[in-house]
């Protein structure tokens, strides 16, 4: 599957992520999550659902995700 959108993958202070194996690794998870996505999409239109919603649906989801690691350069402040 391939997208209209190439991914252009940056650091957290705008510079490109220029590591090979890096770009590699996110290319390919990029991949897996058009892939499921596609599924997901298929599946609900075969079982009626609206395509807007299901997209919605999706936009959120992505919306929510968070990680518990920190961006490269961000240090919190110091507890005491």
């Amino acid at each position: 599957m391939s997208s209209k959108h190439s991914a252009k993958w940056r650091e957290p202070d705008g510079s490109p992520v220029s590591c090979i194996e890096k770009l590699k690794v996110l290319e390919e998870n990029l991949a897996e999550f058009r892939v499921l996505a596609l599924e997901l999409m298929e599946d609900a239109v075969l079982m009626g659902c609206d395509p807007q919603l299901v997209r919605d649906v999706l936009k959120s989801e992505v919306d929510s995700v968070d990680t518990h690691f920190k961006p490269k350069g961000k240090a919190e402040p110091p507890r005491g």
